[in-house]
């Protein structure tokens, strides 16, 4: 048995060998275990640069810079039968050069597309491209690039068919540019950097005598608009002027430099080399007027705010000027790096990230930027004025970029953020035109009801009488019986200039409102909760039969003024009160002061 065990189990073995072998070499031989990736292919350079509208325009220039024109035709689209003869090669890149220097302009190369699908936001079909063009007194020519590839190949630009076919028919038998004419044959044969000795001597004469023209124009200019304009001589008109006459000057020149320089016949060669020039000086022109500009409204809207005494709006505007001409650098740098031809797209790409960043990391700092900027426009408190913002009342010390503080009645700083402050419910007293006068009146429950008639009439003749009431309607009204009162509430509204004098012209009122109360014969009702220990003082029954006298007296004549006054009766009781009282010191009298 032991020996028909080890034979089975040696079968079973033998047999998973012969099942294992054939996946192994099955694997093997398919190649399953294994996985290659396909390496993209690399397009190969052209040599001559001819992928970008941009590559075949700077090689164009170089090859009959180094007058290698027939290096200069393998960027134009030839027929084959053309491409064959070496000598029409030549001649159309040398026909070319001429009509360029007698009259013809290349985009600047930073504006030429770096891209080998060229410009796509222009109106042109895809994959041409308008780089130039020739303008003289015989020709119009539009110097178009084409991309001859299809979407399979690499791109390969070339001047079109159009344009070549336009630059065979073009006469320049005998043309000669204005400079081949005047300078003299030594001159045009000394050649540095592949270009005449005149041309470039010329170029820098051109260089002053188009600056010194400008300064001329620009002083006409100014002599003439200070005869015309009558504030030219102001200091607004002034400061104008001078913030326009630098960035205008440098315009000017450049615009003459390029007139004159292009139809005097400077060599296409100098010319691409100074449109990099000519480009950063337009630029660097425009960024100063920016930056004048800005000086300019800051230092008229700071006028204007110190003259109105909003000490907070001018640190406002300087920071937002401070704020503007960092950004006037930042742009300029940006856009003077693009024209020399660095590729700023990472870096703006950064600077975006990084201004992300800053923004998240500076949220605060920016919220409360912009709650003092709402405080600023919206002007819901100044220095100086008395309010209360959420449960915190005080007097407006200083009001910030970031901040904004409160002296409180107990004379401690509240520093509140401006973020914060926007956003928060401001009641300001300072901006009240008058206060109001509210006292409510509780009478005691033996008080007779004409003692309460008198008491209406009176209190209102003083409301009416008294100067320091706004001159309206004051309400004085009997309106209810409490359990413990009779109950006579009163509105009316104090005219005064702040809360301190209201609250003289208060005083003045609630103590002639005693007198009267007294003089009724009546008194104020204590609170039936309070336990009053007292000798109770009974009512004066004289003054209570002279009231009803009086009352009686009102009837019998029809002069009761309830529940209305009598017009007649309110013109002669209007300021018939002597406020302040006879007695007390008044600061506007000559003689008490002496």
């Amino acid at each position: 048995m032991m020996v028909d065990a080890k034979r089975l189990l040696s079968f079973l073995l033998f047999l998973s060998v012969l099942m294992i072998t054939p996946c192994k070499l099955e694997a093997q031989l398919l190649g399953g275990a294994k996985t290659t990736t396909e390496e993209p292919v690399k397009v190969p350079d052209d040599s001559l640069g001819r992928r970008t509208p941009q590559g075949t325009v700077n090689g164009f220039i170089k090859a009959i810079g180094d007058q290698n024109y027939l290096r200069a035709s393998q960027y134009f689209m030839l027929s084959k039968r053309s491409y064959r003869k070496t000598a029409e090669r030549i001649q159309i890149a040398k026909t070319f050069q001429q009509l360029l220097d007698q009259g013809g302009n290349f985009s600047p190369s930073s504006i030429l597309s770096s891209k080998e699908l060229g410009r796509v936001d222009d109106n042109l079909a895809t994959g041409i491209d308008l780089v130039g063009n020739i303008s003289t007194d015989k020709v119009d020519i539009q110097l178009y690039l084409e991309n001859q590839s299809d979407d399979s190949q690499p791109a390969l630009w070339l001047f079109s068919a159009e344009t070549i076919e336009a630059i065979l028919a073009a006469d320049v038998s005998g043309e000669k540019t204005f400079l081949d004419r005047v300078l003299p044959k030594v001159l045009i044969e000394k050649k540095f950097g592949n270009v005449p000795i005149g041309h470039w001597g010329v170029v820098v004469i051109m260089t002053v005598v188009t600056y010194l023209l400008s300064r001329l124009l620009i002083f006409v200019f100014i002599f003439l608009l200070q005869k015309v304009w009558k504030k030219a001589d102001s200091e607004k008109g002034n400061a104008i002027i001078e913030a326009f006459t630098l960035p205008v000057q440098m315009y000017l020149t450049v615009i003459l430099f390029v007139a004159f320089t292009q139809r005097m016949g400077i060599s296409i060669i100098v010319r691409q080399r100074f449109s990099i020039i000519i480009m950063t000086i337009g630029i660097v022109a425009f960024l100063i007027l920016l930056w004048r500009m800005t000086d300019f409204v800051s230092m008229f809207t700071r006028s204007r705010m110190t003259s109105r005494g909003r000490a907070s709006a001018v640190s406002a505007v300087l920071f937002l000027s401070r704020t503007m001409k960092a950004a006037i650098v930042v742009i300029g740098i940006i856009a003077i790096l693009g024209i020399i031809g660095v590729d700023v797209t990472a870096g703006l790409a950064a600077l975006g990230i990084g201004g992300i960043a800053l923004a998240l990391g500076a949220q605060k700092t920016i919220e409360n930027f912009v709650g003092s900027v709402s405080l600023i426009a919206d002007q819901p408190l100044r220095v100086g004025d008395y309010c209360r913002v959420d449960d915190i009342k005080g007097t407006v010390e200083s009001i910030g970029m970031r901040s904004t503080t409160l002296r409180t009645a107990a004379r401690s700083i509240v520093t509140i953020p401006n973020g914060q402050l926007s956003a928060s419910k401001i009641e300001n007293y300072a901006h009240r035109d008058r206060f109001i006068f509210n006292p409510i009146l509780g009478f005691r429950m033996e008080t007779t009801p004409d003692q309460m008639r008198y008491l209406l009439v009176e209190i209102k003749s003083l409301l009416y009488a008294h100067p320091a009431v706004l001159n309206s309607t004051p309400i004085v009204r009997f309106t209810g019986i409490t359990a413990d009162s009779l109950k006579v509430e009163i509105t009316a509204y104090i005219e005064a200039i702040n809360f301190e004098t209201s609250q003289e012209a208060q005083e003045d009122l609630l103590l002639r409102m005693m007198d009267i109360i007294e003089k009724s014969g009546t008194s104020l009702a204590y609170p039936s909760q309070t336990l009053y220990m007292a000798r109770d003082t009974p009512v004066s029954s004289e003054k209570s039969s002279e009231i009803t006298k009086t009352v009686k007296k009102w009837k019998e004549n029809n002069e009761l003024q309830l529940p209305k006054f009598d017009p007649k009766k309110v013109e002669e009781l209007k300021d018939s009160i002597q406020y302040p009282a006879k007695g007390s010191f008044n600061p506007d009298n000559q003689e008490t002061l002496l």
